[in-house]
């Protein structure tokens, strides 16, 4: 991120708090107007009504929200699996799949990850083999050759970074080992279950993907045959369960807090349960914030989503940059007080540069009706 002479504000008008997210003034809702995201210089507003009390709201700036479980299983490829979200920076796509792969895999158009939603069973690739179970990211460098074997029927939410790279968040003051300790990240292994796939005999097939297109290639073995490997690039994989998230109990961090993945445009981040904030002033819902800079993109993955109303396991929500929003009206009545010590919730976040398109694996399942669901009771 480029260091910016910004231009130079402090000021303060009206009624308002000293401590951002904190003591507001009474009978008032908090908007934070940011730059980069929360990285950059910020307002914060106090108004008497919540930000978000339309009673219409038309065009293409509408919130929207997508039930991708009501998707069909698509081919046993997951470049068959259609596009929900994309971007020039990024593809996102949700992939059932109730058996093995019959053909091999390989992104040429750049690192892919796979975030088990549902399922389990093994991804076998030139590395070796990892079991996989919900949960789980799967981190694919660009060019790897995978194939995924489901034990149990398996949906996948695929996340490209386009003709670059994923790496991970700088932690800076919090240290390298916060949200998780590097040794969580678990490599394939050349075990003897990978040596047996590596014996099936007949025709194999890579499904190569480059520029949007597939391109075939058949082996009369399994490619798949590398007996070794060294190096500092490879697969990896980390569970949900594994992520310890950074809190506080007086102040309510925003979510690039929790930033597990990092491309040139994007960024991938994961909600995952953490105790609510305890002080008495402290807001414990998310804050109303201007969605100027990024594209939003929320997966429910499992869990009491406590700041939306009427979301489930496996639907997306999509907020295009351009409007304020911030928690569902029903979800405010707790903005100071929580019935229960912690959230129960994990979902994955995608905040995007550029603006994103919907596909037409989008379109299919979309709920018109989520934008009245913020309409002000």
């Amino acid at each position: 991120m480029a260091t910016r002479n910004w231009i130079p504000v402090r000021g303060a008008q009206g009624a308002h708090s000293r401590q951002a997210h904190a003591d507001m003034p009474d009978g008032t809702y908090e908007r934070e107007i940011s730059k980069e995201g929360f990285f950059g210089p910020a307002a914060f507003l106090h108004h008497r009504r919540p930000p978000t009390g339309w009673v219409r709201f038309e065009g293409p700036l509408r919130p929207r929200a997508f039930d991708l479980a009501r998707l069909n299983a698509a081919e046993p490829s997951p470049w068959a699996a259609g596009k929900v979200l994309f971007n020039p920076a990024t593809e996102i796509r949700f992939w059932k799949l109730g058996e093995a792969m019959p053909a091999l895999a390989r992104n040429a158009d750049g690192d892919q990850l796979l975030f088990i939603h549902q399922g389990a069973g093994d991804l076998f690739c030139d590395y070796g083999r990892l079991a996989y179970r919900a949960g789980d990211y799967l981190y694919l460098p660009r060019g790897t050759m995978w194939r995924l074997a489901p034990s149990e029927p398996t949906a996948v939410l695929m996340i490209q970074a386009t003709n670059t790279h994923f790496g991970l968040p700088d932690k800076g003051l919090l240290g390298g080992h916060a949200l998780f300790d590097p040794a969580m990240l678990e490599t394939p292994v050349m075990d003897e279950a990978f040596r047996a796939h590596q014996d099936e005999a007949g025709e194999f097939v890579v499904e190569i993907k480059k520029r949007g297109e597939v391109s075939r290639v058949t082996y009369p073995y399994n490619p798949l045959d590398a007996v070794g490997w060294h190096g500092e690039l490879a697969p990896v994989r980390l569970n949900v369960t594994d992520l310890r998230p950074v809190m506080s109990h007086r102040y309510h961090l925003p979510p690039s807090v929790h930033t597990t993945f990092v491309s040139d445009r994007f960024v991938v981040c994961t909600f995952a349960p953490r105790p609510f904030e305890t002080d008495p002033g402290a807001l414990k819902v998310p804050f109303f914030h201007n969605n100027d800079d990024f594209d939003e993109v929320l997966f429910y993955h499992a869990g009491d989503f406590f700041s939306r109303d009427n979301i489930d396991a496996g639907m997306m929500t999509f907020h295009p940059s351009g409007f304020t929003h911030g928690p569902h009206p029903k979800a405010l009545k707790n903005m100071l007080t929580q019935a229960k010590p912690a959230t129960d919730e994990y979902a994955v976040m995608i905040d995007t540069r550029d603006p994103l398109e919907v596909g037409e694996a989008a379109a299919a399942v979309e709920n018109p009706a989520y934008v009245d669901s913020w309409k002000a009771s």
